[in-house]
């Protein structure tokens, strides 16, 4: 919860920033945001390459625990499409932005690279607010829909911010589910935002 809260806190000290006129005119004049990205991805490759349950997780997996993701990426995707009917953006920025999978930072300057500042901000903000959900109404969820209610519902925040809570009211048993669920919805963030951002 306190590292969303951050991101939240740099994001708005980032408009405020703008609006006051406050950054540099270099820093505007040049597009940061992709070089961000490359060392984002390389980043990304250096945590999931070290971690030491890389190994076992490959070794021990099943295809059936591979469902999991599937069926979040399959209910994001319907979801997104029918809350399009009601929004200004279309069927396929909605599901670029559902593409994201709570995987804020790495979809939002995907989908501001090639949809614009609009809707990299509603994709930012969509991701963080579905992490936060999970965060704060994971005991519900749980209650009402059974132990892997919070793990569809976090996406890819399942094997880092929302796994303490998982853990807490799902049960250990499913920790080994949350992280393989996040790991396949991480790898494929870049490869489903850029598909429906083509369209």
């Amino acid at each position: 919860m306190q590292g969303s809260v951050c991101i939240v806190a740099f994001f708005a000290a980032g408009v405020l920033l703008a609006r006051l006129g406050l950054v540099p005119a270099w820093l505007l004049e040049h597009d940061l945001t992709l070089y961000v990205l490359w060392l984002l991805m390389f980043l990304v490759g250096l945590s999931i390459g070290a971690d030491r349950r890389l190994g076992e997780i490959l070794r021990s997996l099943r295809p059936r625990v591979l469902l999991l993701p599937l069926a979040t990426a399959a209910g994001t995707f319907a979801g997104t499409a029918l809350v399009s009917l009601f929004l200004v953006y279309s069927v396929t920025e909605c599901m670029a932005v559902g593409a994201g999978f709570a995987y804020y930072s790495l979809s939002s300057i995907f989908i501001t690279q090639y949809k614009g500042p609009e809707l990299g901000t509603v994709a930012l903000i969509s991701n963080i607010a579905r992490e936060l959900f999970t965060l704060l109404c994971t005991p519900l969820l749980v209650r009402l829909w059974g132990p892997l209610a919070p793990i569809t519902c976090g996406g890819a925040s399942t094997m880092d911010t929302t796994l303490p809570v998982i853990v807490r009211y799902s049960g250990r048993e499913w920790m080994f589910v949350s992280i393989v669920h996040a790991m396949v919805l991480d790898m494929s963030v870049p490869f489903w935002v850029l598909f429906f951002c083509s369209w």
